[in-house]
C-alpha cells in the first residue's frame, strides 16, 4: 500500500488547469480587500495552551504563497490563501477584526470606556491571543460588554479568554439571540459525539498541511484545538428591531432563526454606517447542511431574511462585514454582496423544488443544479464550504425525507450486507478490482470509489482494495474546489493507508456539559440507554431537592429512560428516593461521584434501595469517538 500522498493523476491536473484559466481570476478586487485595513501581526506563530501544546499554528499554511499545483483545485487554493491571512485589521474607524487565529473573525468595537467583543473564536487561547494583538495595537482597553452573533462554537468557545466569569457577575453584558443557550449546548452534547467525529473529516484536522494535504475548508483555515468555553448569555436579543447600547455602542438587532444556526441574528451599528451579517452572508455558498451534521436549514427564510436585511439596513450600510472572511466597502459594492448571497439560497431552493415536482431525485437533482452565469462569475457564491450538490440534496431532504419514492429502495439492505451480495454478483473481490482499476486508468474516480467500496464494506481487510480506494478519493479531494469536500475525501484516504485518526477535538466541553439544563442532563442520559439491554428492566429513580423545587422523576421501562417534573400518575411510585441539591445531582450523574460518597458527606439522603440506582445507571452506554467511517 502507498503510504505517502501521490501526485494528480493527468485527468485531475488537466481539470485543475483549465479551471485556473476561469475569467474569474481577473477580478482581484478580493486580494485588495482582504489586505485593507491591516494594522499587524503577532511575531510567535504558535498559540499554546497552559501546557505548552500548540493549539495553534499562524504559520501552518505558509506554503500558500506559492503557485497553485496540480493537487489543488485553483479556487479553493485562491480562497485557503485568502482566507489564512492573520493580523488585526480596520474595518472602519473605530471597529476592527483579528483574522487569521482560528476557523472564525473576533471582531472588536471600541466604545466610550473599553471594547465590545463579537465572537470571541472557538479556544480561550486562541481569543487571548487575538486580544492580546489588539490591545498591543490600540491600547489596554477593558472589555465592557461580548457579543455572540450565533449559537456555534467558533463564536463563543473562546469567551473565557477575554472576560472572565467574576467581570461577567460584576456587569459585564454577554449579548446572545434568543434560543443561543439551548442550541449551543443541545447541539454539542446530543450528538456530539458523532458531530465530533465527523468534523475530524470536515476540517481535515488529522491531515498534514501541505499541496497534497489539508489547504483549508473554505470558511478558514481549520479549527483550533483548545480550551472550549462557554459564559451563558445575561441579555437576550428577542426581536427584529430591538435597540441596545453597550458602552455608548448603539446597535440595531435583526433576529435570523434558522438561518446558518438555530439562533443567529445580524448587527447594524448607525453610528458607523456598519453591518454585520454574523454568518448569513459571507464569501462561499454556505452549508444548508454541514457535512459534519446537523438539522437541515432553511434557504427559502435565509434567502427572506436577507431581503429584510436590505430592507432595513441597504440605504444605511458602507461596509459589510461578517464572523468569516473580508468585508465588503462601498454601498453598492456591499448592496451587491446581499443581494447575491440572497439569490444563491433563493435559487437552490426554489429550483431544487421545482425539480422535485417533476420527479427527480436528490442525487439527480445534484447532478442537474447550475447556478446562474451572474452568480457563477461571483467569487463569494462559490462552494468552498458548502456545495451546490449536497446543498441541493440537503433541500430535498427537507421537504422530502431520506426516501426517494422509489419502493426498490425502501428496505434496502445495510452497507455491509448489500455490499456482500455486490460482490459476489460481480464476480468476487478480484473481478471488481481488476475492472475499478480499468476505471481509475480512465479517471473515472466516482465510479471507483463507489464499488471498491463495496469491496471494503464486504471485506474491510482487503489490502488491494484499501490501496485502490485511497487512491481513487485522494484524485477526488485534488480535483474538489469545496475544502471540506477535500477534507473528506483525503481523511478518508488517511485513515485507509494510515488506520483511524478517532476525534480531532470534541466542543462538548465541560463548560458546555456543566450548561445543560436539568431537562437537558436527563435528555442527554436517555439518548445512551441501551434500548434492547433494557427492554424487561423496570426502574423509578425519584430526585428530591434540598431547595423545596418540584421532585423529579425518572423511570426506565421498555428501553425507554422517562423524566416527569413534579409528581402525579406520569411519575407513578419510586423504587428510590433521593434527596440532594443539584450541584451534587449533576456530580452524580456525569460520574463524577458515588452516591455512597455523597451520603458518607452528608449531601445526601436516600429512602429505598440505591441499588436500584445503580441497575438503572447500569443501562447506559458511552459513546464511541473513534467509530469507523470509510470501513464498516
Amino acid at each position: 500500500m502507498t503510504a505517502a500522498p501521490g501526485d494528480a493523476e493527468a485527468v485531475v491536473a488537466e481539470a485543475n488547469g483549465a479551471a485556473a484559466r476561469a475569467p474569474e481570476f481577473a477580478d482581484t478586487r478580493d486580494l485588495e480587500n482582504e489586505r485593507r485595513g491591516f494594522l499587524g501581526t503577532v511575531d510567535e506563530a504558535g498559540i499554546r495552551d497552559a501546557d505548552g501544546r500548540v493549539v495553534w499554528d499562524l504559520d501552518a499554511y505558509g506554503f500558500l504563497d506559492g503557485d497553485c499545483p496540480p493537487t489543488a483545485h485553483p479556487g479553493l487554493w485562491r480562497q485557503s490563501r485568502l482566507v489564512r491571512g492573520h493580523g488585526l485589521f480596520e474595518v472602519v474607524p473605530g471597529i476592527h477584526q483579528v483574522r487569521g487565529f482560528d476557523l472564525s473573525n473576533m471582531t472588536v468595537v471600541e466604545g466610550e470606556r473599553g471594547i465590545l467583543v463579537i465572537d470571541p473564536l472557538i479556544s480561550a487561547e486562541t481569543a487571548a491571543a487575538a486580544l492580546a494583538l489588539y490591545r498591543r495595537h490600540r491600547g489596554e482597553r477593558p472589555v465592557t460588554g461580548v457579543l455572540y452573533t450565533h449559537s456555534h462554537a467558533d463564536h463563543f468557545g473562546g469567551v473565557k479568554g477575554i472576560v472572565s466569569v467574576e467581570e461577567v457577575a460584576a456587569g459585564v453584558p454577554v449579548l446572545a439571540p434568543e434560543g443561543f443557550l439551548e442550541h449551543a449546548v443541545s447541539e454539542n452534547v446530543y450528538a456530539g459525539t458523532a458531530m465530533s467525529r465527523r468534523a475530524t473529516y470536515m476540517y481535515g484536522a488529522a491531515l498534514p498541511k501541505g499541496p497534497r494535504g489539508q489547504i483549508g475548508s473554505g470558511l478558514g483555515p481549520t479549527t483550533s484545538t483548545g480550551t472550549v468555553t462557554l459564559i451563558p448569555p445575561t441579555l437576550t436579543i428577542a426581536r427584529t428591531g430591538q435597540s441596545e447600547t453597550v458602552d455608548g455602542i448603539r446597535m440595531v438587532f435583526q433576529m435570523t432563526p434558522g438561518t446558518e444556526a438555530p439562533a443567529e441574528l445580524n448587527i447594524h451599528f448607525p453610528d458607523h454606517a456598519a453591518l454585520c451579517t454574523a454568518e448569513n452572508a459571507t464569501h462561499t455558498l454556505h452549508n444548508l447542511l454541514t457535512l459534519r451534521g446537523a438539522q437541515v436549514r432553511d434557504p427559502h427564510g435565509w434567502a427572506r431574511y436577507l431581503t429584510e436585511t436590505i430592507q432595513l439596513f441597504g440605504a444605511a450600510t458602507d461596509v459589510v462585514f461578517a464572523s468569516h472572511h473580508w468585508p465588503v466597502w462601498g454601498r453598492e459594492d456591499a448592496l451587491a454582496f446581499l443581494s447575491e448571497q440572497r439569490d444563491l439560497y433563493a435559487y437552490l431552493h426554489d429550483q431544487t423544488l421545482r425539480m422535485i415536482n417533476q420527479g427527480l431525485t436528490g442525487p439527480e437533482i445534484a447532478e442537474e443544479m447550475r447556478l446562474p452565469p451572474a452568480l457563477e462569475r461571483a467569487w463569494h457564491t462559490h462552494g468552498y464550504y458548502g456545495s451546490v450538490s449536497h446543498n441541493a440534496k440537503a433541500v430535498y431532504q427537507r421537504y422530502m425525507g431520506w426516501f426517494d419514492g422509489n419502493p426498490a429502495r425502501l428496505w434496502a439492505h445495510p452497507p455491509t450486507e448489500a455490499a456482500t451480495r455486490y460482490v459476489d454478483f460481480m464476480g468476487g473481490a478480484d473481478e471488481v478490482l481488476r475492472r475499478a482499476r480499468q476505471s481509475y486508468a480512465q479517471g473515472d474516480f466516482r465510479w471507483v470509489a463507489e464499488v471498491v467500496g463495496h469491496v471494503l464494506f464486504a471485506d474491510p481487510d482487503d489490502s488491494e482494495a484499501r490501496a485502490l480506494q485511497a487512491d481513487a478519493l485522494e484524485q477526488l479531494g485534488y480535483g474538489s474546489e469545496n475544502g471540506t469536500w477535500r477534507n473528506f475525501f483525503l481523511t478518508g484516504a488517511h485513515e485507509l493507508r494510515h488506520g483511524p485518526v478517532g476525534t480531532s477535538a470534541s466542543t462538548a466541553s465541560e463548560d458546555l456539559i456543566n450548561t445543560l439544563t436539568l431537562d437537558q442532563l436527563f435528555d442527554s442520559l436517555a439518548i445512551r440507554v441501551d434500548g434492547p439491554g433494557s427492554w424487561d428492566a423496570d426502574v423509578t429513580v425519584r430526585w428530591r431537592f434540598t431547595d423545596g423545587r418540584d421532585p423529579s422523576t425518572l423511570r426506565l421501562r421498555n428501553g425507554v429512560l422517562t423524566h416527569v417534573r413534579g409528581l402525579g400518575p406520569a411519575a407513578g411510585e419510586p423504587d428510590v428516593e433521593i434527596t440532594l441539591d443539584e450541584p451534587a445531582l449533576r456530580a452524580l450523574l456525569l460520574g463524577r461521584t458515588a452516591l455512597a460518597d455523597l451520603v458518607d458527606r452528608g449531601r445526601a439522603e436516600v429512602s429505598g434501595d440505591p441499588a436500584r440506582l445503580a441497575e438503572l445507571t447500569a443501562h447506559l452506554t458511552g459513546p464511541d469517538p473513534d467509530f469507523a467511517i470509510v470501513t464498516p
